[in-house]
């Protein structure tokens, strides 16, 4: 026996798998972020949707007439419009988590207040100041989300996330049209304004728009330096002289006048002219968000897999057939409950995907990282100009034409939309 005993020959320790923390983290914040903003989005759309719900059942409650409904809308979107603007302006030098979660707290105190208002006056200025908190939404939204994808998976990130817009419309129209019959026109808007307070405190807490290692990242994370104010004012200023940005604006122009109709006054529609009861009109109207989902997941999807074709090929695409399916319901009629949620969810797929996609990913690419709130929101502003002039003009060409003028407008206003299109088609290739 030896003396010390031998030890006995040890054996190569097994290497253990490091494990990289910030990547762990970064992938954590990323999936939270992309969660958080989704249902802040979604939960916007308890801020807007409810008035659209009780339009019908107000005109009779407090004797508002057709022009007075329609004045509302225009209020609202005038100041989203604006709110657009500077949001995204804003949105780039304050970040994210502030802009948005301040901006539901808002929307969410106009809303309740809305359930105790008599006065069409009253209902007018909290829409407009509604207006303002909303459109904080859009670009502190994908402002942050542009900070957790590339331009490579951006086309199929944002398409997936941007289906938080229809399912927050079909939801919010749900919960507004379940409290409209169970518990009145009031607490159509008071219970939705609760539900965006709880989501505005979660976002507050929880939501982090610092992608690590990346320059914004880097700059969100404390106080711009002077040098780095500079070099994001350059940055905003080229996104404005971007061409390919006025072509998106001028194309979302149309857009959103198609969508805002459809979203405003479709249950409207449905209720005055084909006879639907209240909230059924409400519940059948959901088809059009419905096949949004689709067409927004489709159409994102697609310009990332087929990238030899541009975003906005892709979109003006989608715009023609949109005018088609328009036309179509024109031609076919309303002949039965399951064709007009067969052609309103149509309709949805090819309107969504276009409006996604430009606002979305082919605005932040356009912006860049940078400047990515600044495009979204400056896309979205000028597009909510459609929406201002839709509220002015619907009524009175429903006056003068009827309501079934609706859809040949509608039809003519997306041919516009994809023509719009042409100046960034050609820019692209």
């Amino acid at each position: 026996m030896h003396w010390p005993p031998r030890c006995p020959k040890s054996k190569k320790p097994r290497a253990v798998p490091s494990i990289d923390v910030s990547m762990t983290e970064r992938r954590s914040d990323r999936y939270t972020a992309w969660g958080l903003t989704w249902l802040a989005y979604a939960s916007y759309y308890f801020g807007r949707k409810s008035f659209s719900v009780v339009k019908s059942t107000l005109r009779h409650a407090l004797g508002m007439s057709e022009s007075a409904l329609g004045a509302i809308d225009t209020l609202y979107l005038t100041a989203y419009a604006l709110g657009q603007f500077f949001s995204g302006f804003a949105g780039d030098r304050v970040g994210a988590r502030r802009l948005i979660g301040y901006g539901l707290l808002g929307s969410a105190a106009c809303s309740a207040i809305c359930g105790k208002a008599n006065l069409t006056i009253v209902f007018g200025a909290l829409f407009f100041v509604n207006g303002l908190a909303q459109s904080t939404g859009w670009p502190g939204t994908t402002g942050a989300m542009a900070e957790w994808t590339t331009p490579q998976n951006r086309g199929t990130v944002m398409a997936f996330w941007s289906t938080c817009y229809q399912v927050g419309s079909i939801v919010a129209t749900d919960a507004a049209a379940y409290l409209l019959r169970t518990r009145g026109w009031r607490a159509a808007f008071v219970g939705p304004a609760l539900w965006m307070a709880v989501v505005a405190l979660l976002v507050l807490g929880f939501l982090k728009t610092r992608a690590a290692g990346s320059e914004r990242g880097q700059r969100t994370a404390r106080k711009p330096a002077p040098e780095e104010l500079v070099l994001l004012r350059g940055a905003q200023r080229e996104a404005f002289g971007n061409p390919l940005l006025w072509s998106f604006g001028a194309s979302y122009f149309f857009i959103k006048y198609v969508r805002y109709a459809l979203l405003f006054w479709l249950p409207y529609y449905l209720s005055t002219t084909l006879g639907y009861a209240p909230d059924r009109a409400a519940y059948v109207s959901n088809a059009f968000e419905f096949g949004g989902i689709f067409g927004v997941i489709a159409l994102g999807s697609v310009s990332d897999r087929l990238p030899r074709l541009s975003r906005a090929v892709w979109s003006g695409l989608s715009l023609l057939g949109l005018a088609l399916a328009l036309l179509s319901f024109v031609l076919l009629g309303a002949q039965s409950t399951l064709l007009t949620v067969i052609e309103l969810s149509l309709i949805g797929a090819l309107l969504f995907g276009p409006d996604a996609l430009l606002s979305g990913a082919a605005a932040q690419d356009a912006g860049g990282v940078l400047a990515a709130a600044t495009a979204t929101g400056f896309v979205n502003g000028v597009g909510s100009l459609g929406g201002i002039l839709e509220g002015l003009s619907l009524p009175l060409i429903s006056a003068h034409f009827g309501w079934r003028a609706l859809f040949p407008v509608l039809c003519g206003l997306a041919l516009c939309a994809a023509l719009s299109l042409l100046p960034a088609i050609r820019r692209a290739h």
